[in-house]
């Protein structure tokens, strides 16, 4: 991706992050125009991610760049403040002319990203959407689920999230409690389904 930024005469790359919790951090140090966020990192996904740079308020746009094409993952992406989405397969041709559209504020969608939520939408007006059930979880829990479907152990998610392992251990069972799962497996697959971890990135 850098590569292939180099080769503009207007975009500079600031720098580049490892996970979601050094996006955050490398976008309130260095003030980009534009992040270009991948959803499946470890520790913090893109979404939480794209999220809490939103609430910083820190002046700039976030384009997503993914595999995924499901309504419902695109649909995260933009309810929580991505200004583009686009897909990997098409990185080459669209994302300097994403990154352009977000820093003047314009929206940008891959062309099949865009007939997804257009169909959605005109979906929706006839039936009401699937309901999300991550959406009634807290981006800390959500952090957490994600934690929890990459494996982590207690020590590992208390050490990432800054908290006492006690602490993990009852948001764990808040979670399971909202969720309506019985066990570890459950959570898994609805993280997946969600898109908070790939078994393809």
């Amino acid at each position: 991706i850098r590569a292939l930024l180099e080769k503009t005469n207007d975009i500079v790359v600031l720098g580049e992050a490892a996970d979601g919790l050094e996006a955050i951090e490398l976008a309130t140090k260095l003030h980009p125009q534009v992040v270009v966020m991948d959803i499946s990192m470890p520790k913090l996904n893109g979404f939480e991610a794209t999220a809490r740079i939103h609430s910083l308020n820190l002046g700039c746009e976030v384009v997503v760049l993914s595999m995924h094409s499901q309504k419902m993952i695109v649909q995260q992406a933009l309810e929580r403040g991505a200004r583009g989405y686009l897909l990997k397969s098409a990185l080459e041709a669209e994302l300097p002319v994403a990154i352009r559209a977000a820093s003047q504020g314009e929206t940008y969608l891959s062309p099949a990203i865009a007939s997804v939520v257009l169909d959605d939408y005109l979906t929706s007006r006839s039936k009401p959407p699937e309901p999300n059930p991550l959406n009634t979880l807290t981006s800390r829990e959500r952090q957490l689920l994600q934690l929890i479907a990459e494996g982590r152990t207690n020590r590992e998610m208390a050490l990432i999230m800054d908290i006492a392992e006690r602490t993990v251990e009852k948001h764990r069972a808040n979670l399971m409690e909202k969720l309506e799962v019985h066990d570890v497996a459950s959570m898994v697959r609805l993280a997946i389904k969600y898109g908070l971890i790939s078994l393809d990135d």
